[in-house]
């Protein structure tokens, strides 16, 4: 029974071959536009021809604010989205004792992943060193290697 399972499948794809995949990277460039719609003007897309109608519907960014009420929101969506697309990304190095409160930065009483603070253990994808601790003559030289590693711009802030 597989082998009938089997070869009705391959036959099945002899004659009709995979096109389902084609209307995704025929799509794929509705996407990247940067152009305005209006909320009224609903566009339907069939690349296919058969099968659901897809409805492209305008993000609330692309929509213009109708009301002082709406454009206060609008404007403070904004803002606070540019606040956690500009949020820092920390590198912890933790020499000492400090070390455990800044841990606690992250526990659900500050909460920092709210307001986009998340640490990085890679320099590489960090921009700013929170140095915890007490820097010795010892530890510095793996403390600059590890600065010299994070991309510009860089901070470091020492605890």
């Amino acid at each position: 029974m597989l082998s009938s399972t089997r070869s009705a499948a391959s036959m099945a794809l002899r004659v009709k071959p995979t096109t389902a995949i084609v209307p995704f990277r025929t799509t794929a460039a509705a996407f990247t536009t940067n152009s305005r719609r209006d909320a009224s003007a609903l566009q339907t897309h069939s690349a296919t021809g058969v099968g659901k109608v897809r409805r492209e519907v305008p993000l609330p960014s692309e929509i213009a604010p109708k009301g002082a009420l709406q454009y206060a929101l609008t404007t403070l969506d904004a803002v606070t989205n540019w606040a956690r697309q500009s949020s820092l990304w920390p590198m912890t190095f933790g020499l000492a004792c400090c070390a455990v409160e800044m841990m606690h930065l992250s526990t659900p009483r500050y909460d920092q992943d709210r307001l986009g603070i998340i640490f990085r253990a890679s320099p590489r994808q960090s921009d700013v060193m929170i140095v915890a601790g007490t820097l010795t003559n010892k530890m510095a030289p793996a403390l600059r290697q590890v600065y010299d590693q994070m991309p510009d711009p860089r901070w470091v802030i020492s605890m």
